[in-house]
């Protein structure tokens, strides 16, 4: 945790500036929904006993409710605007379903707690894409923060 403040503070008291209220309210907000869908698929993968089976309600609820509102509130254009996209959407949905498949089997054989410090740890990798291909800077601050990140994540692991 205080490493992801570090990191939403870094920029705040390097610059001078007042921090951004709104933005961290939402960052805080998004953190607690985080922990909230953490909680209810760890509990529901277990009481579905098999990720797979989980996995494939969750598919076919949001594969027919999702496709459903786009279509009502985009019309008949909406499905000629998708095939463009087709090969690509498709590919990314499923590295998507296997990336969430995989966190899902790793809820049934492990501790809620360290799964979800492992599958979170994607922020350090954001920064360091940040800072790679963006070229926003990651000075001594962004490190610090992303080494108490990692420590944390490792003393989670250790742990639970």
């Amino acid at each position: 945790s205080a490493g992801l403040v570090g990191l939403a503070l870094w920029g705040v008291r390097s610059s001078g500036r007042r921090p951004d209220w709104p933005a961290l309210t939402a960052a805080v907000a998004t953190g607690l929904a985080i922990a909230a869908y953490t909680v209810v698929d760890g509990a529901g993968v277990r009481a579905a006993g098999s990720p797979v089976t989980y996995l494939a309600w969750l598919m076919i609820l949001e594969g027919v409710a999702i496709p459903a509102y786009a279509l009502a509130r985009r019309g008949r254009g909406f499905v000629s605007s998708l095939r463009p996209h087709a090969g690509r959407g498709l590919l990314g949905a499923a590295l998507s379903m296997a990336a969430y498949g995989l966190v899902l089997w790793a809820q049934t054989r492990a501790p809620l707690a360290p799964v979800a410090a492992l599958r979170e740890s994607s922020i350090i990798v954001g920064a360091l894409i940040g800072a790679f291909f963006f070229k926003e800077r990651f000075g001594a601050s962004r490190l610090l923060a992303a080494a108490v990140m990692a420590a944390g994540i490792g003393l989670m692991l250790h742990v639970g």
